[in-house]
C-alpha cells in the first residue's frame, strides 16, 4: 500500500494556493483592458498653478478577484521626467482592509480627484495609470495605460506685472474716502486779498484810521502789483457794504447803500492814483444776518446757543431783533462784541497767477530742485520722457522734502515701471513709514508681493488699498487668473484692455471680447498679442487667422516657436506641414 507523505501534501497545498493566487492576478492583468477610465477634462489643464485631475474608473462584473487588492497611480510623463499623483487602492470583497470594495458579481466604480503643481515641462505630456495587483505576498504589475493627454497651460500666460500708482496730493470727498488720484499741480493759481473798512454806528463816513489801516494799505499794494505783474491777471475788485442787524430795516437799507458809495469812491480813487484801471463791482446788504451768525458761532458769548435758536425760529428780521433784545444781558455782549464788526465795507481783489512754464520747471528740477514747491517738483518729474530722468527728479524730491511719502513712493513707482520690483520694495516701505495709512502705498507694496508670487500678502494689501485707483482692481485681476477664477478676473479687468484682460476672457470663454482687447493694443511688435490671437484662431477653428497670427508672433520673438511646438492649444496641428514650417 502507497504511503502518503504528510509533508508532501502540505507542500502541494501551498503550491496550489500560490498558483491560484498568481493565476487570479494574471487574469486581472490580462483583462485590464476591460477597466474603463473617464478623465475630466479629457485634455488636462493647468489652473491656479496646479494640474487638477478627476478620473471615474469603472470595473466590469466578474472581473475583480475577491481576494485581490489593486493600487493605481496616475502619472504624468513628459520629456525629461514624470510626476505621480497620489495612489489610490481598491480591494476585493474578501480582503480585510479599509479600501473601497469592488464587487465580483456586479463590478463597481471609483471616483478619484487629485492635483499636482504645474511645471512648464508638463506642457506636452501624457497621463498614464500604473497598476499593481496583490494577493497575499504575491503581486503583479500591469502594463501602464495611457488615459489622457496634457497639459493645456494657457492660464500660465498671465503677465505678472502688477500696476503701481503714482503718489499725488488728493482730496477727501464727503464720504471720507479718497477721490481718484489727480495731479495737484495748477499752472494758474487763483488768489485774493481782503480788507475791511469799519464804520461807527449809524454812520457812513470813512474815518482816517480806517483809511490808513494796514489791511487796507496791503490791499492797495496787492492790487497794484497784480496789475503790473505779467504773470498775474487781475480778475475782479469787489466792494460789499453792510449794516448790522439792529435798528429798522429802512434805516439799515439806506445806511448800507451809503457805505457802499463811500467805500467804492474811496477805493476807486486809491487805485486810480496807483495806476490801476479796473471796474469796481459793488453791492450792499441791509442787514448782515449771515455775518452775525458766523461771528456768534465763533464767539464765547454766554447763551449764544439760545440766540442761534432764535435765528432759526424766525425769518422776519424785525422779530429776530426784538427777540434777541429781550435777552437783555446777552444782548449787551452782542452789542459790544458782534455788531461793531458788521458795520463795514468788505473790499476783495481776486487774481489768477500763472506759474512757471514746463521748460522752466524742467530746468529748475535739474539745476535747483529745492527752489520748487512739492507740487511743482512732482509735476516736473512727469515732464521727462525717460524713466531715468523721472527717477532723478523723485530722488531730488526725497532730498528736498524728506518727510513727504510721495518722494520714495514715486521713486519706487519708476523702478516698478523699469521692472525692478525688488529695488522698489524698500522705497515703498519707507513711504509706508512716513504715511502708514496711505492706500496708494498699500497698493504698491501689494504689487511687489504679487510679483514675488506671495498671493496671500498681496491680496491683503490690495484689500487695504481699496479706493486708491483702478490699478488695484487690475492687480486683483492678476490674482484671480492665478487662482483660476476667470469670471472674477474679467470683472476686475473691466477698465483695461491688454494681454492679461484678453487672456482672462479667453479662459472665461469670451473669444470675441478677447480679440477686441487684443486689437486695442497699439504696440506693433507685441508678440504676446499675436500669440493670443493664434490661440483664439485655434479655439474657433479659424485656421488662416491662426497661422497668420502664430507666424507673426514667431517672427517678432523666435522663442515662441519652441513654446508653440509643445502648446496643447495647437495639438491638432502638430503634424500639419504649415504649422511645422512656422515653428521649425
Amino acid at each position: 500500500m502507497y504511503k502518503i507523505n504528510a509533508k508532501h501534501v502540505v507542500l502541494v497545498a501551498v503550491v496550489a494556493v500560490v498558483l491560484s493566487g498568481c493565476s487570479g492576478l494574471n487574469k486581472m492583468k490580462k483583462n485590464a483592458d476591460q477597466i474603463k477610465f473617464k478623465v475630466t477634462p479629457e485634455l488636462l489643464e493647468a489652473h491656479g498653478g496646479d494640474v487638477d485631475l478627476a478620473i471615474n474608473t469603472r470595473f466590469p462584473a466578474k472581473y475583480f478577484n475577491k481576494k485581490a487588492t489593486l493600487v493605481a497611480t496616475p502619472v504624468l510623463k513628459y520629456e525629461g521626467g514624470e510626476k505621480a499623483f497620489n495612489p489610490v487602492a481598491v480591494q476585493g470583497e474578501n480582503v480585510e482592509a479599509n479600501n473601497k470594495v469592488i464587487s465580483y458579481n456586479n463590478g463597481g466604480s471609483v471616483n478619484y480627484k487629485n492635483s499636482v503643481a504645474f511645471d512648464k515641462a508638463m506642457s506636452k505630456s501624457e497621463l498614464y495609470v500604473k497598476i499593481t495587483a496583490t494577493q497575499g505576498k504575491k503581486s503583479v504589475d500591469f502594463e501602464p495605460v495611457k488615459i489622457a493627454d496634457g497639459v493645456l497651460a494657457t492660464s500660465e500666460l498671465v503677465m505678472n506685472m502688477p500696476k503701481p500708482i503714482l503718489g499725488v496730493q488728493r482730496e477727501v470727498n464727503t464720504t471720507g474716502k479718497y477721490n481718484p488720484a489727480t495731479d495737484p499741480f495748477q499752472r494758474v493759481v487763483p488768489d485774493e486779498m481782503m480788507a475791511d473798512i469799519h464804520y461807527l454806528i449809524n454812520r457812513a463816513n470813512i474815518r482816517k484810521e480806517e483809511a490808513n489801516a494796514s489791511d487796507v494799505e496791503g490791499l492797495e499794494k496787492f492790487t497794484q502789483q497784480a496789475n503790473e505783474d505779467e504773470k498775474t491777471e487781475l480778475k475782479r475788485v469787489e466792494v460789499s457794504a453792510y449794516a448790522s442787524p439792529d435798528g429798522s430795516i429802512d434805516l439799515n437799507t439806506d445806511l448800507a447803500a451809503k457805505r457802499k458809495e463811500t467805500s467804492s469812491k474811496f477805493l476807486a480813487e486809491k487805485l486810480k492814483a496807483a495806476g490801476v484801471d479796473v471796474e469796481l463791482k459793488t453791492k450792499y446788504t441791509p442787514e448782515d444776518w449771515d455775518g452775525f451768525k458766523k461771528l456768534l458761532e465763533e464767539s464765547n458769548i454766554q447763551d449764544k446757543e439760545l440766540i442761534l435758536r432764535v435765528l432759526s425760529m424766525y425769518n422776519d428780521p424785525e422779530v429776530r431783533e426784538r427777540e434777541i433784545k429781550n435777552l437783555s444781558e446777552t444782548f449787551t455782549d452782542v452789542a459790544e462784541d458782534i455788531l461793531p464788526q458788521l458795520r463795514r465795507a468788505k473790499m476783495v481783489t481776486s487774481v489768477e497767477v500763472t506759474g512757471k512754464s514746463d521748460e522752466e520747471l524742467k530746468a529748475a528740477a535739474k539745476s535747483n530742485p529745492s527752489s520748487l514747491n512739492e507740487a511743482e517738483l512732482l509735476y516736473a518729474a512727469t515732464l521727462f520722457d525717460k524713466l531715468d530722468d523721472q527717477l532723478a527728479v523723485y530722488n531730488s524730491f526725497i532730498s528736498a522734502y524728506p518727510n513727504d511719502w510721495r518722494g520714495p513712493n514715486n521713486a519706487g513707482y519708476v523702478l516698478v515701471k523699469q521692472k525692478k520690483y525688488d529695488d522698489a520694495k524698500p522705497l515703498f516701505e519707507k513711504a509706508e513709514k512716513l504715511k502708514n495709512d496711505e492706500i496708494i502705498v498699500k497698493n504698491n507694496l501689494g504689487a511687489v508681493a504679487l510679483h514675488a508670487n506671495d498671493l496671500t500678502d498681496a491680496e491683503t494689501l490690495f484689500g487695504a488699498a481699496s479706493g486708491a485707483g483702478d490699478e488695484v482692481n487690475y492687480n486683483l485681476g492678476i490674482i484671480s487668473v492665478k487662482k483660476g477664477e476667470y469670471d472674477k478676473a474679467v470683472k476686475y479687468f473691466s477698465k483695461f484692455s491688454d494681454g492679461n484682460t484678453a487672456l482672462a476672457k479667453i479662459l472665461a470663454g469670451d473669444n470675441n471680447g478677447a480679440l477686441k482687447d487684443l486689437n486695442a493694443i497699439n504696440h506693433p511688435n507685441c508678440y504676446k498679442k499675436e500669440y493670443l490671437k493664434a490661440i483664439i484662431g485655434a479655439r474657433t477653428a479659424k485656421e488662416t487667422f491662426m497661422f497668420e497670427s502664430l507666424k507673426a508672433a514667431c517672427n517678432i520673438n523666435p522663442d515662441m516657436k519652441a513654446k508653440a511646438k509643445n502648446d496643447m492649444e495647437f495639438a491638432k496641428y502638430f503634424e500639419n506641414s504649415r504649422f511645422k514650417a512656422i515653428v521649425d
